[in-house]
C-alpha cells in the first residue's frame, strides 16, 4: 500500500519536470526562431522603410514620400537596362524551360548509358559556386571566339547574347528539378491507358503528360525567371560594353552613392521576386 502511494507521488512530480522541460524548449525554440527572422529580415524591413525617406541622402527617416519611385521612371539608364535585364530573362526562361522539360522527361523515362554521369553534370550548377560558374562561362565565350575569328576573321564580343546563353546554362538545371519532381508522383498507368484506347505517343503527351506536369514547367520556369532576373555575378562576367542590365546598373549606383532611389529599385525587384516565388509556390501547390 505504501510502495502503491509512492508511485502515484513520483508520477505527477516526473510528468511536473517533463512538462517544464518541454516548455523550456518551446521558449528557447521561439527565441531562436524569433531571433533567426530578425536576423534575415530586418534588413529587408529597413531597405523598404528608406525608400519612402525624404532624406536625399537616405540616412535618416525624416518624412514619407514616394518621389524616389516616380524618379525610376525618369532615369533613362535604368529603363533601359530593366528593360535589357527583362528581355534576357524572357528569353533565357523560354528556352531553359523547353530543354529543361524535355531533359527532366529524358532522365525520367529513359535508361542509357552515362546516364549517372549527366544526372551528376545536370546539379553542377546548382552547387558550385555562382563565381566559378561565371568565370567558366567567360573562359569557354573567350575560346570559343578565338576559335571562330582564327576560322573565319568574324570577330565576336559580348552581348545580350552571351548573356542569354549564360542564364541558360544555369537555369536549365533548376527546371529539371522542378519537373523531375512533378515526374516522380506520375502516375503511367494513365498513358497506358490512353494507348489502349488508340491515342499514339504525340496524342498521349499533349492531352495526357503535358497537362498533368504543366503545374511543375510552370514552376521551374517562375524560378528560372526568378534567377535570370535578379543574377549579377555571372550577368557581371558575360555581358558586353555598352550593355548594362538591372543588376548591373544597381551596382554602378551603390559604387557612387547610396541613395533612396537604390533603395527603391531594390525594393520594386524584392517585390517582383517575392511575388514570382509566391507564385510558384501557389502553382505547385495547386497540383497537389
Amino acid at each position: 500500500m505504501i510502495e502503491a502511494t509512492s508511485q502515484s507521488q513520483v508520477q505527477p512530480a516526473a510528468a511536473t519536470r517533463a512538462g517544464r522541460r518541454a516548455n523550456w524548449r518551446t521558449l528557447l525554440l521561439g527565441i531562436h526562431s524569433t531571433l533567426m527572422y530578425v536576423f534575415l529580415y530586418a534588413p529587408i524591413v529597413v531597405l523598404v522603410l528608406f525608400s519612402f525617406t525624404t532624406d536625399s541622402f537616405g540616412a535618416r527617416l525624416t518624412g514619407f514620400t514616394f518621389s524616389w519611385y516616380t524618379r525610376l521612371l525618369q532615369d533613362e539608364r535604368l529603363i533601359g537596362a530593366a528593360w535589357n535585364t527583362l528581355k534576357v530573362a524572357l528569353a533565357s526562361t523560354v528556352l531553359s524551360t523547353i530543354i529543361g522539360t524535355l531533359t527532366a522527361l529524358a532522365m525520367e523515362r529513359y535508361r542509357f548509358r552515362g546516364r549517372t554521369a549527366t544526372d551528376a553534370l545536370l546539379y553542377l550548377p546548382i552547387v558550385i559556386p555562382e563565381i566559378v560558374m561565371a568565370l567558366a562561362l567567360l573562359a569557354f565565350f573567350a575560346f570559343t571566339f578565338g576559335i571562330i575569328e582564327s576560322l573565319t576573321g568574324l570577330q565576336l564580343k559580348m552581348s545580350l547574347t552571351t548573356v542569354i546563353i549564360s542564364h541558360i546554362a544555369f537555369s536549365i538545371s533548376f527546371v529539371v528539378v522542378v519537373v523531375r519532381a512533378s515526374l516522380k508522383g506520375f502516375d503511367r498507368r494513365l498513358e497506358e491507358a490512353a494507348r489502349d484506347l488508340g491515342a499514339d505517343e504525340w496524342q498521349t503527351f499533349w492531352r495526357i503528360t503535358f497537362p498533368l506536369i504543366l503545374p511543375g514547367i510552370i514552376g521551374g520556369a517562375l524560378l528560372a525567371f526568378t534567377i535570370s532576373l535578379d543574377d549579377f555575378i555571372i550577368s557581371f562576367f558575360t555581358t558586353g560594353p555598352g550593355t548594362s542590365l538591372l543588376p548591373i546598373e544597381v551596382y554602378a549606383q551603390v559604387k557612387r552613392a547610396v541613395t533612396p532611389k537604390i533603395n527603391a529599385i531594390s525594393t520594386v525587384m524584392l517585390v517582383i521576386s517575392m511575388s514570382l516565388v509566391a507564385l510558384s509556390q501557389f502553382v505547385q501547390r495547386q497540383r497537389r
